[in-house]
């Protein structure tokens, strides 16, 4: 077979991974990867056709190719799984974060400090505060009335960005976007012992946060949601239970569009843990949602 034939059984055979309207086959071609042997242009013009991001193709044929060298041989059939094809160092590791609970569970992102206080009394076990402003005194009396709420009580606080008051102020751990991860001074968090929370969206993502040895991963957007703008298209479930897969040695937390009806089926992936906005900060009667919801977790885990 040429590599397009290749190409074609590896997209037919991992169709679950596809996100968006597949491309016509004219355009997976790229001029470049002609420097490449037939294999991994074949998993190249794959990895387009389903939709794959660029970073995440290249990434993939690397680990495709690492694992065909071990197995001496081409399997179209197995798509990349193990870590040592990605390059994913074996765990426990003596530079990583402090660790978190594998199972953070329902894990809820609120505006304010007002929400931390409310579901913390609820009993909710992971809570971040993302607290949008410019003003600084605003922000430090925000993170304070936080961390004083989960003060005493098993919920887990997170601080969205605000690493430094964070520290400042003794929170248990601070959550980063991918940006924010690359301007944040990770040492310094990592040496004043709180726990650190890396967003990702993608295999290129994930390996970037990985590199770092954080506390937990957040995979996502898993649906379409209109909370964030966000540079990448929903994941769907079929990249989630890989990327599950891929990144068990680490607590992992689905993120993007999730609702009550959508929980069955995003825990059959493997994920443990799911991050919740609207569905718990426009509810009526939020406490009570959240209380249903943790039940269901635990049914269901």
């Amino acid at each position: 077979m040429n590599h397009i034939d290749i190409a074609k059984e590896i997209a037919h055979h991992h169709s679950q991974l596809q996100v968006g309207r597949p491309i016509h086959w004219d355009d997976t071609f790229n001029k470049q990867d002609e420097q490449y042997p037939e294999i991994t242009q074949a998993v190249l013009r794959a990895c387009r056709r389903l939709g794959f991001i660029e970073d995440d193709a290249q990434v993939i044929a690397s680990a495709w190719e690492s694992q065909m060298q071990r197995h001496a041989s081409f399997d179209p059939l197995t798509w990349p799984h193990r870590s040592e094809d990605f390059g994913i160092r074996a765990f426990p590791r003596d530079d990583a974060f402090a660790p978190c609970p594998h199972h953070l569970g329902l894990y809820v992102v609120v505006p304010d400090a007002q929400w931390v206080d409310r579901l913390t009394q609820a009993g909710v076990g992971t809570v971040q505060l993302r607290f949008k402003s410019e003003d600084k005194q605003a922000i430090t009396e925000q993170i304070k009335w936080a961390i004083k709420a989960v003060q005493g009580t098993s919920t887990l606080l997170f601080i969205n960005d605000f690493w430094s008051l964070a520290i400042e102020h003794g929170a248990y751990g601070v959550h980063l976007g991918q940006e924010d991860m690359e301007e944040a001074p990770l040492e310094k968090i990592k040496s004043a012992g709180l726990r650190l929370g890396l967003s990702t969206h993608g295999y290129a993502e994930m390996l970037k946060a990985d590199a770092h040895s954080p506390s937990y991963m957040a995979l996502g957007a898993v649906f379409p949601t209109t909370l964030k703008r966000m540079k990448t298209a929903p994941q769907g479930l079929g990249r989630l239970g890989a990327y599950v897969q891929l990144m068990k040695g680490y607590p992992l937390v689905a993120i993007g569009g999730i609702d009550e009806q959508k929980i069955p089926a995003v825990l059959k992936t493997g994920v443990r843990s799911i991050a919740m906005v609207r569905a718990i900060t426009e509810s009526n009667q939020p406490e009570m949602v959240c209380k249903k919801l943790m039940a269901m977790m635990y049914q269901l885990r």
